[in-house]
């Protein structure tokens, strides 16, 4: 029926748009069909993925501009996301993620749900006294980009925010990690080395900054970001930890950009969502949407007001 707005129901424009994110996905809300039921009322009241099933059905059974998310927002409560506070999109997107996996009855549809969002990186530690080395896998749900490099500078790309996260760094002095081979503390080489990359995958811009009287403050510099990613023309060799069939589906279509307006401390979140069926954009914002253009979601790079 066409997309449909969210009402804001007391500061909760970055639900709205982690949401509309979530529901424009086809291959997320595929396996969000598949869930099991709750038997009883004050379990379906409690279960996310039920309640988040129920806003989809709402929102597609009608012809309103928007529904009101106050049922998801109630269960949401009880785990204590809280309306008329502000949320961070990435710490509210992880909330959420790992509150639709732990509830999540079927195993099947938690691997499904696994393998749609999950990132697997690779760490690498080596003691530059005697080349220890030691190595690490771990999962992310994004990647947290930084978009200042260790000088301060500004990075000018997306792809050069990759490239920075995945190069080495020294960590020496007060970073300084134990050696068991020195037995004692060392200067140690530290990198990451990518994995596995899902088929849905999620980019985070660390754009805030941390002064040292202890205030954070936005960084809202010109970053821009393409419509298409291969990370084979952005990674190196020796930064893949991946053989060439993972490596083959590691390139991307920019599919959806959580925008946030304002500062750190009082601000406004939407969504520029591309829709996977008519392949056009949607601006979200709450209970407003309307078409766009890629100008339009071009403003999300920074510097300019974002006009919604």
């Amino acid at each position: 029926t066409g997309a449909i707005g969210l009402y804001n129901i007391g500061q909760s424009c970055c639900l709205n748009s982690l949401l509309q994110v979530f529901l424009m996905n086809m291959h997320f809300t595929g396996i969000l069909r598949r869930i099991t039921v709750p038997p009883h009322a004050a379990q379906k009241r409690r279960n996310v993925p039920y309640q988040m099933l129920l806003l989809l059905e709402d929102m597609q059974g009608g012809k309103r501009k928007a529904v009101s998310p106050i049922k998801l927002a109630s269960c949401l409560s009880v785990y204590r996301v809280k309306l008329f506070v502000q949320h961070d999109a990435a710490q509210l997107f992880l909330t959420l993620w790992n509150l639709l996996k732990k509830q999540m009855e079927k195993p099947e549809l938690v691997e499904e749900l696994s393998y749609l969002y999950t990132i697997c990186v690779q760490e690498h530690l080596v003691c530059q006294k005697c080349s220890f080395e030691t190595k690490r896998n771990s999962s992310m749900l994004t990647l947290p980009l930084p978009v200042l490099d260790s000088n301060s500078h500004m990075l000018k790309t997306l792809e050069d925010c990759l490239q920075y996260f995945f190069h080495p760094e020294e960590l020496s002095d007060h970073n300084m990690c134990f050696c068991e081979r020195c037995g004692r503390k060392t200067p140690f080489l530290q990198s990451m080395k990518l994995v596995h990359l899902p088929q849905t995958l999620t980019l985070h811009l660390k754009r805030f900054c941390f002064e040292k009287s202890a205030s954070i403050h936005k960084l809202s510099h010109y970053l821009p970001f393409p419509k298409d990613l291969d990370f084979n023309a952005v990674l190196t060799e020796n930064q893949c930890q991946a053989d060439a069939n993972e490596k083959a589906a590691w390139q991307y279509e920019l599919f959806a950009v959580v925008a946030h307006s304002g500062s750190t401390s009082c601000g406004h979140y939407c969504a520029y969502i591309r829709s996977l069926t008519d392949y056009k954009w949607y601006c979200f914002n709450d209970s407003e949407v309307c078409q766009v253009l890629w100008d339009d979601v071009k403003r999300t790079y920074g510097h300019s007001n974002l006009h919604w």
